[in-house]
């Protein structure tokens, strides 16, 4: 199960990052890179956090390979600029479902605890979008505009926790919560369903 999410995970993250590369007009370099720390970002930070070293991003040549197909796949196929900005969003909702799945369930099986586990999978899922937006001089998505990013992580993460203490985390189960974060990810950003702003506070009683 894990595997084959991690390895679709980093395909969909390294066409995201790809994708923001041609926007930004990188050359051939530049657009492999931000597919490679899109795709594996996530991971890398994950092993690092987990203990399991060397982290798969440098170690595992099967999903080097994944994120540097990914790359020049959307180098040679990318769709018209002008869309680039939604297609980047939409592929970005299905990198961020992906990896805090993945992350979540990987470090259930290192032996972390649930409340790990669940910060594991939110910074799974939204360390390569953060490392891909620095790169490209970008805010972080997760950081601004007060959108509903890390919360579809948080809430899948705790799922896929609950359902491992249940010892309910199927295969099946961890696709319905990939899809459940997903679709509220691209809920939130179709009706502008937006976090909670700053606390604007008592005023100041006049006098």
């Amino acid at each position: 199960m894990e595997p084959v999410l991690e390895v679709i995970g980093v395909f969909v993250g390294a066409l995201s990052g790809a994708l923001a590369g041609v926007r930004k007009q990188f050359d051939v370099f530049g657009i492999l890179a931000l597919g490679w720390a899109a795709g594996l970002g996530g991971g890398l930070l994950r092993d690092v956090l987990i203990g399991a070293v060397p982290p798969v991003g440098i170690s595992d040549w099967r999903l080097v390979v994944t994120a540097l197909v990914g790359g020049l796949a959307m180098y040679f196929f990318h769709p018209r600029l002008e869309r680039a900005r939604r297609s980047i969003v939409l592929l970005d909702a299905g990198a961020l479902a992906l990896f805090t799945v993945v992350g979540a369930i990987k470090g259930l099986e290192h032996g972390t605890t649930l409340i790990a586990a669940i910060f594991v999978g939110v910074l799974t899922g939204v360390g390569g979008g953060v490392l891909r937006d620095l790169l490209t001089g970008e805010v972080p998505v997760v950081l601004h505009h007060r959108q509903l990013y890390a919360i579809p992580a948080l809430l899948g993460a705790s799922a896929i926790a609950v359902l491992w203490k249940l010892d309910l985390a199927t295969t099946g189960a961890a696709v319905t919560v990939v899809v459940g974060i997903f679709a509220l990810r691209v809920v939130a950003l179709r009706f502008q369903v937006e976090a909670p702003g700053p606390w604007p506070g008592l005023r100041r009683g006049r006098g």
